[in-house]
């Protein structure tokens, strides 16, 4: 199927000023669904759009290291890991409230794990947070969730306190964690309410990458997850360009979907599941092509393997897309054989393995299509998807890195996508989408 965006084997785009300008054309219910705005972690800091990349390089890298260790704890039966461990982190926060009166606070949205946790008093170890920190004794809709409930049972690593409550801890793959007591709790999402939502009371919380909200929100594919607890099976998210000044979108239930005049442009392709890791979403990636050229790598590369290794996730947490090592070598060939321009070492300014240099003066440059074939669906790709250009540094990169392990599709190759997941079809789908108008 061919793609929306377009059709030539090279496309064109302009600089402007200092920074590549890149033109592309009441309670919960199934049938209502919420809609939240979402920011970047970044979202109002002065940062160039190389610096914004280079921040979030810096935190994806972590969480892929976190995706491969859970990967090789799976396939590992012998694992003496003392806990599970989860993906942590993210590149988004969303805004929702807690409680009876409602606190406000921001999360951290987690496409990769699926607990619902904040920060609690009494507080044993907290790391600084922008809103207060949530006092269960001040909301008389706060309850704890008893050992025997089947929410606690789906905790990876669960204790049962001497007055029956169950206590849990989330490890995230280095110092990170958070420790406390798993409860139910009315949040508030916009104007919608849900009650009775499982969450983990977190009193023991410490490590690097949550100082950005006052906890997390998990979008995985496991029990204890928001989408699992609202038993709704379709979301869908859109994200802004990353150097835009302006907020994302999370859609829930009946909003989720796709407008039907649309229909024609939408790229649809199975959701994959793993028995071993189940709370990531899985892609079937067949091939990628740069310009007009199908690049010689087998689907095998990225196939999901049954001791819960490899495969190809798609995430929102992390920033670039990255691809196993065999794979992005190629891809990074044929950028270097195709782009008409010198190819520079900027690594240490930019972080990013393929760069070239800018001609001094230039207005537009001319760069490679990239494809990525996904089962049943060709993603054709617009170039602010891949490539990251600042006239003021003289300088173009390929967003995309490599891996030793599991491959990832990062956020900046879904910018300007309406990305919905509907788990009853078990498919994900892809829209062209303007995401600051929505």
């Amino acid at each position: 199927m061919a793609s929306a965006f377009s059709s030539s084997s090279a496309i064109t785009f302009l600089l402007a000023l200092a920074t590549l300008a890149l033109c592309v054309s009441p309670a919960f219910s199934a049938s209502a669904g919420f809609k939240v705005k979402l920011k970047s972690v970044d979202f109002g800091k002065k940062l160039s759009t190389f610096e914004r990349v280079l921040h979030g390089m810096k935190r994806g890298q972590h969480r892929l290291q976190r995706f491969n260790a859970m990967s090789l704890a799976a396939s590992d039966t012998a694992s003496d890991l003392k806990s599970p461990v989860h993906a942590g982190t993210g590149e988004y926060l969303m805004d929702l409230s807690i409680g009876s009166p409602a606190v406000s606070f921001s999360a951290i949205l987690d496409t990769g794990s699926d607990l619902i946790w904040t920060q609690c008093k009494p507080c044993q170890v907290c790391f600084d947070q922008a809103t207060p920190i949530f006092d269960p004794k001040e909301s008389s809709s706060y309850s704890k969730i008893p050992c025997s409930s089947a929410l606690c049972k789906a905790l990876p690593q669960q204790e049962c306190n001497a007055n029956n409550a169950c206590e849990y801890i989330y490890s995230y793959g280095d110092t990170s964690s958070s420790q406390g007591v798993l409860a139910t709790e009315t949040f508030t999402f916009g104007d919608v309410s849900v009650p009775n939502i499982g969450f983990g009371c977190g009193s023991d919380n410490e490590g690097d990458g949550f100082s950005q909200g006052a906890g997390l929100v998990g979008l995985g594919r496991g029990p204890l997850s928001l989408v699992s607890q609202l038993k709704e099976p379709k979301f869908s998210y859109c994200l802004t360009s990353i150097d835009a000044a302006k907020t994302s979108t999370l859609l829930m239930g009946s909003l989720a979907s796709a407008n039907s005049s649309s229909s024609d442009q939408i790229l649809t392709t199975p959701l994959i599941k793993s028995p071993l890791q189940g709370s990531f979403y899985y892609l079937p990636l067949e091939g990628i092509s740069v310009g007009g050229t199908r690049l010689p790598i087998d689907a095998s590369n990225f196939a999901l393997q049954e001791d819960g290794s490899g495969g190809l996730i798609i995430d929102s947490g992390t920033t670039l897309t990255y691809l196993i090592d065999s794979a992005f070598d190629l891809v990074k060939k044929e950028f270097i054989s195709q782009t008409k321009l010198s190819v520079t070492d900027a690594a240490d300014q930019t972080g990013l393995d393929v760069c070239f240099k800018l001609p001094s003066g230039s207005t537009d440059v001319e760069v490679p299509k990239l494809v990525f074939h996904f089962k049943g669906a060709d993603v054709d790709l617009p170039p602010e998807n891949y490539m990251i250009a600042d006239s003021s540094m003289g300088l173009a990169c390929l967003a995309i890195g490599s891996s030793s392990g599991m491959s990832i599709f990062g956020n900046v190759q879904q910018q300007n996508m309406l990305v919905l997941y509907d788990l009853a079809k078990e498919t994900l789908s892809f829209l062209p989408t303007q995401c600051d108008k929505l």
